[in-house]
């Protein structure tokens, strides 16, 4: 379809922490034992999508990455990882890539959406209208957006104004409207100049931004380069385009051009007056064949700026691993009510056990688990809802519900961990309770300690 597609992998993000870290970058958590990134490289490998940029924040998250993407998909996608400077924001790493743009259109799609969604359709979304930029919207979850949770019991009672607010055409096809979580307060206002242009509009707050885009280059590459302080293609980029949509292609080109009289006042009431008459007769849905003012203000010239949606299917799951409460949930989801997601094959009882997963006598996987290759797990042990990675050694008497434990841990006799995420390699000494928990990476817990709601993780040198 000549689009080049880019993928946002982050890089240590914070608020993944300590999930996260030098050795396991963001791209590299694991979702149902295998990397989050690798269903956005699958579901693009599904649209044809197959040459890539793979944007890393930091150069040794960078070559971690790139190196797993060259031994998992050696041939079957091009993709080149660029690595750019930590903290630069989704705008600033591809402002920090633009050189590398050179088609007509990009798709941008963030490396931490677990989804179904087919990407190709956003982008003939995209075409189809000619739109400058086409935003995915799915349906926000249930419980509200979880940018900030955590899996800690205190952060249940979401906190109000973290909605995001989308104005859409009667048709359903644009977008006019757009306020992210950051910026609302009590009360919304919309200018009466897009009321007037649209006729109607339907305000929603029940539809998520996916961080998946198509935008035209030339327009994209415009913002980056005029709006050098924007760093969020979800906070500033794309609220800028759709504000944009109203404005003459004078205000789009730079500072609107005052008459050769000087009359400034005079040019602006004309300008106004022009506009008005223009709004007023489009409240049909052709609301984007407006017509703009022409540079000396009197003179229409067709308006060909257009921010387009593709709104995906209620039954289609999207969700994006951008919290730790997020990272539980998709883990949850991939082996239960979203398990076509996984690319396993699950068993008559419903779960996933690895051939080579070795269970002790009277030992129980429950339904919606899943055990990885190489794990060994000792007698009377329970597991319920939960992931257990490669290469684990569970001793006997062993509780595990609801919860997630990477590749190499190793847990004593009698432990029982619920809620909790357990990194790699690290160790649980016997008789440990943890619930609600998160144990970094390579950490020991002394036996016998009971946690509740901590984070324990050794301090990164």
């Amino acid at each position: 379809m000549d689009f080049q597609v880019v993928v946002l992998a982050g890089g240590t993000s914070k608020n993944l922490v300590p999930l996260v870290s030098k050795e396991v970058p963001k791209a590299l958590l694991p979702v149902g034992n295998r990397p989050v990134i690798s269903y956005v490289l699958e579901l693009l490998e599904l649209s044809n999508l197959k040459d890539l940029i793979v944007v890393v924040e930091g150069q040794d998250a960078a070559v971690r990455v790139g190196s797993w993407i060259s031994g998992a998909y050696v041939d079957r996608l091009h993709v080149e990882v660029a690595a750019v400077p930590e903290d630069v924001g989704t705008a600033g790493a591809l402002r920090a890539i633009a050189h590398h743009l050179t088609a007509k259109d990009i798709l941008v799609v963030s490396g931490d959406i677990v989804s179904d969604v087919p990407p190709g359709a956003v982008a003939a979304a995209h075409r189809r209208h000619d739109a400058v930029v086409t935003a995915m919207l799915c349906s926000a979850p249930v419980s509200g957006p979880s940018e900030s949770g955590s899996s800690v019991g205190k952060d249940k009672a979401k906190k109000p104004g973290h909605y995001n607010i989308i104005g859409l055409d009667p048709t359903k096809q644009f977008l006019v409207y757009i306020a992210t979580g950051a910026e609302l307060g009590k009360d919304i206002r919309i200018q009466k100049s897009i009321l007037r242009a649209v006729g109607q509009m339907e305000i929603r707050s029940d539809l998520m931004d996916a961080h998946l885009y198509a935008f035209k280059r030339s327009v994209l590459q415009e913002v980056l380069d005029q709006k050098d302080t924007f760093q969020s293609l979800k906070q500033d980029v794309l609220p800028y385009l759709v504000r944009c949509q109203l404005s003459s292609e004078v205000l789009l080109n730079g500072a609107p051009q005052t008459e050769e009289n000087g009359n400034e006042k005079a040019s602006s009431q004309n300008n106004q007056l022009m506009l008005s008459q223009i709004l007023a007769n489009s409240s049909t849905p052709s609301f984007h064949e407006l017509y703009a003012l022409g540079p000396n203000g009197t003179t229409p010239v067709r308006r060909t700026h257009k921010c387009c949606v593709y709104i995906a299917g209620k039954s289609k799951y999207c969700v994006r691993l951008n919290s730790i409460q997020a990272f539980s949930d998709i883990n949850r989801d991939v082996i239960g009510d979203a398990s076509h997601l996984s690319g396993y094959a699950f068993s008559a009882q419903n779960n996933i056990i690895h051939p080579s997963a070795e269970l002790g006598s009277k030992t129980t996987v429950g339904p919606h688990c899943m055990l990885g290759e190489g794990s060994q797990m000792g007698d009377k042990c329970s597991v319920k809802r939960s992931v257990i990675g490669r290469h684990c050694r569970i001793g006997s008497n062993v509780k595990v519900v609801n919860s997630v434990v990477m590749n190499h841990v190793t847990i004593g006799d009698g432990c029982s961990i619920q809620n909790s995420i357990i990194c790699s390699n690290v160790q649980l000494q016997d008789r440990v309770v943890l619930k609600d928990c998160q144990v970094g990476a390579g950490f020991v817990v002394t036996a016998g300690s009971e946690c509740k709601g901590e984070a324990l993780a050794k301090k990164e040198k």
